[in-house]
């Protein structure tokens, strides 16, 4: 029986897309551009362009056409050659070639059969300067050959027995595509138990009593013919063993009898493949199939693995009820041992495909065409991988190239071919042939050698518009063999153009990055080789941008009124722009009102749909500009009208037609209160799981006052209703009776299953259990299911109350399972649930990471680098690595029983890590471990590593002491962090006179042994600033700065007592000097006055009754302004200059005579102590208090009865 198929309608293409070849100027792949006018004359080898595919299956009811088009100059001519010899097509009156065209028509329609032209065809392409070839051809007509007759019995079988269908279709040329149906040619209904093989069979792992029938009918459809081919009908028949024992128990001994019970459970046995393994092998880019079809009773399941890897994710596929494994796209790397697992209640077998993946030739690198000039080099390369390894074979014009005309040129070596000094003979098309058993490639490419002068293709005289301050590309586009060289003028007699400003494309294009006013112009391309030159003038204009000058502007307007907006456009003067208006980035609304006027978009009558964004949009040949307003709509001012207010509550509400799933409510409205009702919001209660808790349910227009409401299933609804109008919303009525829906099963599952462990043994499954109003009925539970992802074990369920949590013991550490959790109740269970996964608890690694390497950077800088560790020994989720470092102690510390350890983590699975902040000079120990969820793995072995030396600290202390006429004496504590091995320490100092100047810089190396230097041949009564600091071989450290005066001479300071010095102070003596100034004694004269003043202002307001508050402390305690001031307190007569304002250390605060210097001095009491927050009212009484802040630090040295301080000096004045 023969069913002829109805041609599908081919769609054609919209129109072919046009090619466009760019000037390549690589040597190695040169291209001739297929310019009309180039062409004329330039000659090139024949390229074919397009050809039958290699396995041509053809139609034997249509006509043959063999496909060979090629391009060359001059137009090639075309021969045929048919398993292997001429096929001279002037002899066959069937054969015709297509003009113009090497493409042949084979005239079958009429007469002749297609079986007569089945073979091997070859076209080649021929002109002067060489010969292409098209691959081989195989032609071959379709076939759709008929099942031969045969007489089939009718099948009796055993309710439970397996059975195989044999289908056995005629070969066909392509394959048939195979199929069952019954005599109605509807699809047999397929399953896991009863499915089609690749072999087209029709396999039952056991039959049913329902697969009785008498048409089992197998079809073959042959698409290259259009036709389908039906085997005789299979008559099945399943018996139970009731019908059997009166069948056939008049003819069965006892023991017979016996034997024809119902097949019973039997484990699983494969139909299909034999035995325990099998071979397969595929192609690379095939699709690979495997397939295992089992019986046995209860129906296999199938299941697939691959041994020693995981299949691929995004290319696997299983057909046919997991019966089939399909892998696209297959590659070298899918080879291997494929397992299929077929297992029921009874049992398991398995079955193991060994699957080897060739591979035909493949392309590594194709030979690409050549255009050389005579005395060039140039290679052909021609590279092609498969499996087994591909043979390659060169040809030239379709001959071997052994056997072709010898080149002296030309040198093959493998798979390339080496030219040197080609000449025009040396012109020709060469063929690479890479082939193994498996199939073969074969590619044309040609060696043109030319001797073609410069020709530029650009048109001349080719205007090029640009607006400022925009890019400008000028092309020139070109051609010539030897590859012409190109350079670009400007003007007449300008000079080459260089790469500094514009930039020089390899096609010829000159790019001028920013063009600006001054690059209009005439611009000249010169192409120039050995054979000539070429040039073409092109033309620049650069153009003014358009700009909008007066942009809209954002504009409120009420209902009704007009509104303008306004777009000035400035542009070049010899472009001519267009103006155009959208709203909202689309055109203006179709609308009267909307009127543009010059530079003005109007709106007149404003309405509330007016509002939004409006664009003047300025467009020219070469740019265009943009600029936006909002405009708003607001409501006019409004006139006396009506109080508005919220709608009154509905009222009178009832239900009826209650049903299991919806009821009807009715209500009637209240006053709208001057504001028409918009609509009704509908709200629910459920008193029997959330009471007191409302919820929305549905909203309806206003107009109406009935709602058919849907109900979910064990509720108890209670409803109320709401009104809203365009002021707002009316309180709610009162409730309505209530209603009780039926219980119902549940319609959903929990939300949010994980499944995760809290000790090393067990699962931990939560879920967020349903509420009341989700259970649908009384009894809510929960069937929690789980099973191992990568086992073959059933599912392990249990049901648990209403709760959200389960905890399985007893599983393997961090193991993936598959979880679902399924919600019942008292009347059924939920739909089948989602499967999640999850992982049983995690443990601490096992395995400490290895091959730790430690690179130092820097003196405070060091990178890790060290294995992973396998993810089987992570035994959970790898949050990171973790580094343990410190520091050797030093000989002083070691009895020190905790050791300051420093930890970095590492995120994810780096495998190296920085350790920063370091100290210079030092020894460290480090090891690494592995962080779970669970903690830290192992420790790596210590890895022990050294820093290099850094600069070091500034010395811990600096002291100036035993200071004399000239000489000062300097003592210190070296670094605290010498970082290294100090080599010397460097001492610069410098004098400072009384103008604050400093004198000549001083530099002085002092050994490092060193803590105390004397200086001498100082001059008398000089202030020296010091810049103290060490260094180690890393370079120069922090300095330490401090001050300090040598004494005066003694003969000058006749009649004035010596200041108390203190031990270990330098002094200096210029109190004298500073007290005889004087703007020094009008300074305490001014100050005097002040405090004067202010106590007569206390007097007056201590006889008016008030208590002076300065007084209340005073009397708590004494100012420590009028207090002996410690050595060490006595800050007010630091020095700085601008080079160091930071504050003297500890031991540099004080000059030695402790003396206030000209410089410090101001008119301002607030300079006189530490901090005096002292202010001055309007009328000039001071409002302060007078203490100062005070350091309690141990005095040094011998202590002043009274420090010779500014303000003790102005107390004594007064």
């Amino acid at each position: 029986m023969q069913l002829k198929i109805m041609p599908k309608k081919k769609r054609l293409s919209a129109g072919r897309v046009p090619l466009i070849l760019f000037l390549c100027q690589m040597i190695s792949a040169l291209e001739v551009p297929l310019d009309p006018k180039l062409l004329e004359d330039l000659l090139q080898p024949p390229t074919i362009t397009q050809q039958s595919p290699k396995d041509y299956i053809i139609d034997p009811r249509e006509n043959i056409v063999i496909q060979c088009e090629a391009k060359g100059k001059p137009p090639p001519s075309f021969s045929w050659t048919r398993n292997g010899t001429h096929f001279d097509i002037d002899k066959d009156p069937l054969v015709t070639m297509k003009p113009g065209s090497g493409t042949l028509i084979i005239n079958i329609m009429s007469e002749g059969k297609a079986e007569t032209y089945e073979g091997v065809y070859q076209c080649t392409a021929r002109n002067e300067r060489g010969a292409a070839i098209s691959n081989n051809i195989v032609v071959r007509p379709s076939r759709s050959p008929l099942w031969t007759k045969e007489k089939l019995e009718p099948i009796i079988l055993r309710n439970g027995q397996s059975l195989v269908l044999p289908c056995r279709p005629p070969v066909g040329l392509p394959p048939p595509i195979i199929f069952w149906m019954d005599n109605s040619f509807q699809r047999l209904p397929q399953s896991e138990r009863v499915s089609q093989g690749l072999n087209g069979d029709l396999y039952f792992s056991n039959v049913l009593p329902e697969d009785t029938r008498e048409d089992y009918i197998c079809y073959a459809r042959f698409n290259h013919t259009q036709t389908i081919q039906q085997k005789q009908p299979i008559s099945v028949k399943v018996i139970s063993v009731d019908e059997l024992n009166d069948t056939i128990a008049a003819n069965l001994s006892d023991t017979e009898f016996y034997s024809a019970k119902s097949s019973r459970e039997r484990p699983p046995t494969f139909l299909t493949p034999e035995g325990n393994a099998s071979n397969k092998e595929e192609l690379r880019g095939n699709v690979l199939s495997l397939e295992c079809i089992a019986e046995g009773l209860p129906t296999p399941i199938i299941y697939w693995i691959k041994e020693d890897g995981i299949l691929p994710i995004n290319r696997t596929f299983y057909k046919n009820f997991k019966k089939t494994l399909q892998i696209i796209h297959v590659s070298e790397a899918d080879s291997g041992n494929y397992q299929c697992i077929a297992k029921n209640a009874l049992g398991a077998i398995h079955h193991t495909i060994s699957v080897t993946v060739k591979a035909a030739p493949y392309w590594i690198m194709a030979p690409q065409n050549l255009v050389l000039s005579p005395g060039e080099d140039g290679t052909l390369i021609c590279r092609a991988n498969g499996k087994p390894k591909p043979r390659i074979s060169w040809l030239t014009n379709g001959v071997p190239v052994e056997i072709a005309p010898d080149d002296p040129s030309r040198k093959i070596d493998g798979d390339t071919i080496i030219f040197s000094n080609v000449q025009e003979r040396s012109s020709a098309v060469y063929q690479c042939n890479a082939s193994n058993e498996y199939g073969y490639l074969l590619a044309n490419a040609f060696v043109n050698v030319l001797a073609e002068p410069p020709r530029i293709l650009t048109p001349t005289h080719t205007l090029y518009q640009v607006i400022a301050n925009r890019p400008a590309l000028l092309d020139c586009a070109f051609f010539g063999s030897p590859l012409p060289t190109i350079e670009w003028f400007k003007g007449a007699k300008g000079s080459a153009l260089h790469e500094d400003i514009y930039v020089l494309h390899e096609n010829g294009t000159l790019e001028i990055p920013v063009a600006q006013k001054d690059s209009t112009g005439t611009y000249t391309c010169v192409a120039r080789n050995k054979l000539g030159m070429a040039k073409n003038e092109v033309h620049l204009e650069i153009k003014d941008p358009t700009r909008i000058i007066k942009q809209p502007e954002y504009a409120v307007v009420q209902r009704g009124n007009t509104v303008s907006f306004e777009c000035e456009v400035k542009h070049d003067h010899t472009l001519i722009p267009t103006v155009i208006w959208l709203k909202d980035n689309s055109e203006l609304p179709s609308d009267e009102r909307f009127t543009i006027d010059k530079d003005h978009l109007v709106i007149a009558d404003v309405s509330d749909d007016d509002s939004g964004t409006y664009t003047c949009v300025a467009n020219t040949t070469l740019d265009n500009v943009s600029a936006s307003a909002v405009l708003s709509v607001v409501a006019p001012t409004p006139t006396p009208a009506p109080v508005y207010d919220v709608p009154n509550p509905p009222f009178d509400l009832e239900l009826t037609n209650p049903l299991d799933k919806s009821v009807q409510l009715s209500w009637t409205p209240g006053d709208d209160n001057n504001s028409p009702i918009t609509k009704f919001i509908i709200e629910y209660e459920d008193t029997m799981h959330e009471a007191g808790l409302w919820h929305h349910h549905a909203e309806v227009s206003g107009t109406q006052t009935t709602a058919q409401l849907k109900l979910s299933p064990y509720v108890n609804y209670s409803f109320r209703v709401m009104a809203e109008n365009s002021i707002g919303r009316s309180l709610p009525s009162e409730a309505s009776e209530q209603y009780l829906t039926k219980a119902a099963e549940p319609d959903k599952n929990p939300t949010a299953v994980e499944g995760l462990g809290s000790e090393p043994d067990n699962l931990v499954i939560t879920w967020k259990p349903l509420n009341g109003f989700e259970s649908n009925g009384p009894g809510l539970q929960y069937k929690v299911s789980w099973r191992q992802k990568d086992g073959d074990d059933e599912w392990t369920s249990v049901v648990v109350a209403n709760v959200s949590k389960y905890i399985v013991s007893g599983t393997p550490t961090f193991v993936p399972y598959l979880i679902k959790v399924q919600a019942l109740n008292d009347v059924g269970f939920a739909p089948e649930p989602a499967v999640v996964m999850g992982h049983s608890g995690e443990d601490l690694p096992m395995v400490a990471p290895g091959n730790v390497r430690v690179t130092v950077v820097n003196s405070t800088l060091a990178e890790v680098h060290w294995d992973p560790v396998p993810l089987k020994s992570i035994r959970g989720h790898l949050q990171g690595y973790r580094i343990y470092y410190w520091k050797a102690q030093s000989p002083s510390k070691r009895n020190r029983r905790h050791i300051e350890k420093k930890i970095l983590t590492f995120q994810g699975s780096k495998t190296h890590g920085m350790l920063p902040g370091l100290e210079p000079f030092s020894h460290y120990t480090l090891n690494v471990r592995v962080v779970n969820g669970k903690g830290e793995g192992p420790a790596s072995a210590d890895q022990v590593f050294n820093t290099p030396e850094g600069v070091p600290s500034a010395p811990s202390s600096l002291k100036i002491v035993n200071p004399t006429l000239d000489s000062l004496t300097l003592e210190w504590d070296p670094p605290s962090h010498p970082n290294g091995i100090l080599t010397e320490y460097t001492l610069k100092y410098q004098p400072i006179n009384s103008t604050h100047e400093l004198g000549p810089l001083v530099d002085l190396k002092i050994p490092a042994n060193k803590t105390r230097w004397t200086l001498k041949n100082l001059n008398f009564s000089t202030r020296y600033k010091f810049y103290f600091y060490a260094q180690t071989s890393a370079g120069s450290g922090s300095q330490i700065t401090e001050e300090a005066v040598t004494t005066v001479d003694e003969g000058k300071m006749a009649g004035i007592p010596p200041p108390d010095v203190g031990a270990g102070k330098a002094m200096a003596s210029r109190q004298v000097d500073i007290a005889t100034q004087g703007w020094f004694i009008g300074l305490m004269c001014a100050v005097a006055l002040l405090i004067l003043i202010l106590l007569i202002v206390c007097f007056i307001r201590r006889n008016k009754g008030g208590k002076y508050p300065v007084k209340e402390k005073e009397d708590a305690r004494a100012d420590p302004e009028i207090q002996p001031m410690k050595e060490d307190d006595g800050t007010f007569g630091e020095y700085s200059d601008a080079e160091d304002h930071k504050p003297l250390k500890k031991g540099s605060r004080t000059p030695s005579d402790r003396t206030v210097k000209k410089e410090d001095s101001d008119d301002s009491l607030v300079d006189y102590g530490e901090g005096v927050n002292g202010q001055f009212n309007e009328d000039g009484s001071f409002i302060g208090q007078y203490s100062g802040k005070k350091e309690k630090e141990p005095a040094e040295g011998n202590e002043s009865s009274e420090a010779p301080s500014p303000v003790n000096a102005m107390n004594s004045f007064v």
